[in-house]
């Protein structure tokens, strides 16, 4: 398995693993409105290939952390596997690259809404533990957060979506 960056050839294929994982179009929107805003970080949208065929996609991009000051914070979103390679470590060695990049990059704080115990196990934590609350009702239990190596005690407050999210 190989893990990149995307690049402008690789849209078609993330688009059909993101409608093939969820069912649904949904996903593979946000992202191409993604691509098209200020909050889209080329370098953390990877996709996995398995014999150079685009199997894993994740990205990671910028929503807005506010509190005392608004602050741009990372949110995870959508992570995709083709339904044929899903439960094989993909979604896994999607998360730790793309973990392993953001630290890289000097990020602070990453957030999900997700399965708990699928995502505890890469340090992420419910957000109220942070003072980090979600702009719409979740449970507290799925809305999560994993702060990275810059991460100060001033990344507290409300998590706003871009409206890209909106549709999702």
């Amino acid at each position: 398995m190989n893990i990149r960056p995307e690049t402008t050839v690789d849209y078609l294929a993330i688009a059909e693993v993101n409608n093939l994982a969820f069912g649904r179009e949904n996903e593979s929107q946000l992202i191409a409105k993604i691509r098209l805003s200020d909050f889209y970080i080329p370098e953390l949208s990877l996709v996995a290939e398995v014999d150079n065929v685009i199997v894993g996609h994740i990205l990671f991009s910028y929503i807005e952390l506010f509190g005392e000051e608004k602050l741009q914070v990372l949110g995870l979103a959508p992570m995709a596997v083709h339904p044929q390679f899903q439960k094989q470590g993909i979604g896994s060695a999607l998360i730790t690259a793309g973990l392993t990049k953001a630290e890289s990059r000097g990020e602070s704080l990453v957030i999900v809404l997700g399965h708990p115990q699928f995502y505890s196990r890469f340090g992420f934590v419910p957000s109220v533990n942070y003072g980090i609350k979600s702009s719409f009702p979740v449970p507290e239990d799925v809305f999560m957060v994993k702060p990275l190596n810059n991460y100060q005690a001033k990344y507290q407050g409300k998590v706003i979506y871009p409206s890209a999210f909106h549709q999702v």
